[in-house]
């Protein structure tokens, strides 16, 4: 006969639902050749990924010393479209 299984006390199940948790916060699953595996998650800044956290919040001034010009010149296009569209009422 098969062996029977042990029920988990109530602080390892908590403790295994705690591990769990934290698992899914580092890493997650994605498929490469058709096979699913784990890899970790990009860095992210309250939810946000830094690189758009950055082009979200940073000024002219930092993106041109840390060498962000594409960000820079990107932006500087759409605030001319903005203009353009912006009725003059």
């Amino acid at each position: 006969m098969a062996k029977e299984k042990k029920k988990l006390t109530a602080a390892q199940k908590r403790a295994k639902k705690e591990a769990k948790a934290e698992r899914q916060k580092k890493y997650m699953w994605v498929f490469m050749n058709g096979k699913q595996v784990r890899v970790k998650r990009p860095p992210t800044i309250d939810g946000i990924p830094v690189d758009e956290y950055i082009e979200q919040n940073s000024d002219p001034i930092w993106r041109h010393q840390n060498g962000k010009h594409e960000v820079l010149h990107a932006r500087e296009l759409v605030e001319e479209s903005e203009t353009e569209d912006d009725v003059p009422f």
